[in-house]
C-alpha cells in the first residue's frame, strides 16, 4: 500500500532533528538516542523515489551509518549543542532557519519538542508523558520545560507519533488533540539482538567475572524505573536462589533511594552495578542472564524487555502503562508496587525450567514481529499525511 501511495504523491524533503543522537557512553546513549539512530538508518529504505532526507546532528559527529553521510548536517564544530542550555535555543531559533534554507516539506522532532517557528508542517514523536504522570520523579525545572513545550509542540504538529497505544491514550486525555492526528509507531529491535552463541556467552562471562547465574535489569537508574523496588524484591529471594542481581545502566537523576536500597545488608555481595553498557555488549548481557526483570511504574514503551526477548531471555515486567501491550503473553506481569508479587514472579521463573523455556519461546516469537523497517514505513506515511 505504501508503494502505491508513493507513486502518486510529490517527492518530499524531510528534516529530522538528530541533536539527541549521542555517540558517547552514558544514559544519553540509551532510549531516545537509540530510537533516533535506528529510525534514521531505516528511513532511506522506506522513503519513495525522489524523497530526500536531512538529519541535523551534533557537532563533530558522523552519520549513524556510512551510507547516510549524504543526509548528515552537523552543527558547527565550535558550538556545544549537546549541552541542554545550548541545544534548546538552537532547536527553537536556528533549526527553523535551517529548515527554510533547506526547503523542507516536513520537519520531524523525534523527542517531544518541535521548533515552534518551523516554516513547514511538523511531526512530533512523544515517547511518554512521565513528566505529567509521575511528576515527583523528575527534576522540577525539566518537568516545567517538558510540560510547556510538549503541549505547544503537539498542538501545533500536523501529526503526532506515539510509541504505544498507551502513550496515544495519554496524549488524547492530557492534551485533547484530535485522535486522527495521532499515529502509533511502536519501537522495535534490530538484528544485533539475538541469542549469543555458547562460545560468545562463555567469553563474555569470563571477561566480566560472571562465575554464577544472574538476574538482569537494564535501564537508566532513575526514580520511575523502580530499581529500589526490584532490589527489595530480590532481597526476599536472595537466600533461595544462587543468583546475583546485575544492574546495567548509567546513573540518571534522583538516585538517593537506590543508594539506600543498595546498602541493605541482605544484598551485600549479591548485587553488581556495572554502569552503562555499549551497544556491542548489550545483547551479551541479555543473552547471558537467566532472567530479565523490568519493573517501572510508568513507561511510554519499554524497549529493554523486547530486546531481552529477542536475545532469548525470560522476562518479568510491570503490569503498568505500556508494558502489557509490548510484552503480551510472553512475560510474567506484576504490579510494580507489590514487592511480594515481584519476588514471587522471579522465584517462579528461576525455579521452574519449563516456565522459563515457555517464556523464552514466546518472547522470541513476539520480538520477531517488531522491526525498524515497519516503524520507518509507518513514519513515512505520517510524513505524507502531514505534508498534505
Amino acid at each position: 500500500m505504501l508503494n502505491a501511495w508513493v507513486g502518486v504523491v510529490a517527492a518530499l524533503r524531510i528534516g529530522v532533528n538528530a541533536l539527541l543522537l549521542s555517540t558517547r557512553s552514558g544514559y544519553r546513549r540509551a532510549g531516545v538516542s537509540r530510537y533516533i539512530e535506528r529510525l534514521v538508518r531505516a528511513l532511506p529504505t522506506a522513503l519513495g523515489a525522489g524523497d530526500d532526507l536531512v538529519a541535523y546532528g551534533v557537532r563533530g559527529t558522523s552519520a549513524p551509518a556510512p551510507e547516510l553521510e549524504w543526509a548528515w548536517r552537523p552543527a558547527p564544530s565550535w558550538l556545544p549543542v549537546e549541552r541542554r542550555m545550548v541545544r534548546i535555543p538552537w532547536e527553537q531559533a536556528v533549526l527553523p532557519l535551517l529548515a527554510r534554507r533547506d526547503r523542507l516539506d516536513v520537519f520531524h522532532a523525534p523527542v517531544n519538542v518541535a521548533p515552534l517557528l518551523a516554516p513547514c508542517p511538523t511531526v512530533v514523536t512523544v515517547h511518554d508523558l512521565a513528566f505529567l504522570r509521575e511528576p515527583g520523579r523528575l527534576p522540577a525545572r525539566r518537568r516545567r520545560y517538558l510540560t510547556t513545550m510538549t503541549r505547544a509542540s503537539v498542538r501545533r504538529a500536523a501529526r503526532v507519533l506515539a510509541v504505544s497505544e498507551h502513550t496515544k491514550h495519554d496524549l488524547l486525555e492530557v492534551f485533547g488533540i484530535p485522535p486522527e492526528r495521532v499515529v502509533v509507531t511502536p519501537l522495535a529491535v534490530d538484528e544485533t539482538f539475538r541469542p549469543p552463541s555458547l562460545e560468545a556467552r562463555a567469553a563474555f562471562r569470563a571477561k566480566h567475572g560472571l562465575v554464577g547465574p544472574f538476574v538482569l535489569y537494564v535501564g537508566t537508574l532513575e526514580p520511575r524505573k523502580n530499581v529500589p523496588g526490584l532490589l527489595r524484591a530480590f532481597a526476599e529471594i536472595v537466600t533461595e536462589v544462587p543468583h546475583e542481581l546485575v544492574l546495567v545502566g548509567a546513573h540518571g537523576w534522583m538516585t538517593e533511594e537506590i543508594d539506600r536500597a543498595l546498602a541493605d545488608v541482605r544484598l551485600q555481595g549479591r548485587v553488581r552495578v556495572t554502569g552503562y553498557a555499549d551497544d556491542a555488549e548489550l545483547p551479551l548481557w541479555y543473552g547471558a542472564a537467566d532472567l530479565f526483570v523490568y519493573p517501572p511504574f510508568y513507561e511510554g514503551f519499554g524497549l529493554p524487555p523486547l530486546e531481552a526477548m529477542a536475545c532469548g531471555t525470560s522476562v518479568v515486567a510491570s503490569a503498568s502503562s505500556s508494558l502489557p501491550e509490548v510484552v503480551g503473553d510472553a512475560a510474567l506481569l506484576v504490579d510494580p508496587a507489590d514487592r511480594e508479587a515481584l519476588a514471587d514472579a522471579m522465584r517462579r521463573v528461576l525455579t521452574d525450567p519449563a516456565l522459563a523455556t515457555e517464556l523464552r519461546t514466546r518472547g522470541r516469537a513476539r520480538a520477531a514481529r517488531c522491526s525498524w523497517a515497519r516503524t520507518a514505513a509507518a513514519t513515512v506515511v505520517a510524513y505524507r499525511e502531514a505534508a498534505g
